[in-house]
């Protein structure tokens, strides 16, 4: 796996496969990002991604995946994607800033592109509104979410409280403190405290999940 771009998106990436047991090649063009990283990763390399002989020395055309964490200098993120793709890399993740830069990435071949803020912003969003810990939205209107279960569910099974009939939700598995995740069966017994995986349309999931969101009583002025 070759990452270029040692920002905070970059490394956060490297980090996470580094402790997934991959290897990681780093790469990137400022000298002290390379040197406060060399200890971290497999192998730092200061390069110009833009610059295809530094490539072919970096022997990228061997790698089977490349993720791309350029985004702020959108010249050297679409001529590090350009170099990619005539490389034939099979599967190249590109960060976006913008639409229009995600446009470009998409139309020059790139496999994945991603908007980490954007996507970051839209989860805190609807766990500030909507009571959840954890908020994940697919593209076809459908949405899973981790949200407490609300005080109406406490001592009574997924069967009495009828969940799915009621509020057009399918509840996945229920998470306790201290215990190990299970699957939701209807005659789980919901108990205060547990939080619950919930899966469905995305505003039926919304709305089930601002059942959990505490009121909070308006103080006379």
């Amino acid at each position: 796996m070759i990452i270029i771009g040692l920002g905070r998106f970059g490394v956060s990436v490297a980090r996470s496969l580094v402790a997934m047991g991959q290897e990681v090649m780093a790469v990137d063009l400022d000298e002290a990002r390379v040197q406060r990283y060399a200890d971290e990763f497999t192998h730092v390399v200061q390069a110009d991604s833009t610059d295809r002989d530094a490539l072919e020395q970096l022997g990228v055309e061997s790698f089977d995946k490349a993720v791309i964490g350029i985004s702020n200098n959108v010249e050297s993120s679409v001529m590090t994607a350009l170099a990619l793709v005539d490389y034939e890399i099979p599967d190249i993740w590109a960060k976006a800033s913008t639409k229009t830069q995600g446009r470009i990435l998409e139309r020059l071949g790139v496999h994945h592109v991603v908007y980490p803020e954007r996507a970051m912003g839209e989860q805190v969003a609807h766990m500030i509104v909507g009571g959840m810990t954890q908020y994940l939205e697919f593209d076809d209107d459908f949405a899973i979410a981790r949200t407490m279960a609300y005080h109406e569910q406490w001592g009574k099974t997924f069967a009495e409280t009828g969940v799915r009939a009621k509020y057009g939700v399918t509840i996945v598995g229920v998470k306790r403190i201290g215990e190990d995740f299970i699957y939701a069966r209807p005659e789980t017994l919901v108990q205060p405290q547990d939080e619950l995986v919930v899966s469905g349309p995305t505003k039926n999931v919304e709305h089930f999940c601002a059942l959990s969101k505490p009121k909070i009583a308006r103080q006379p002025h």
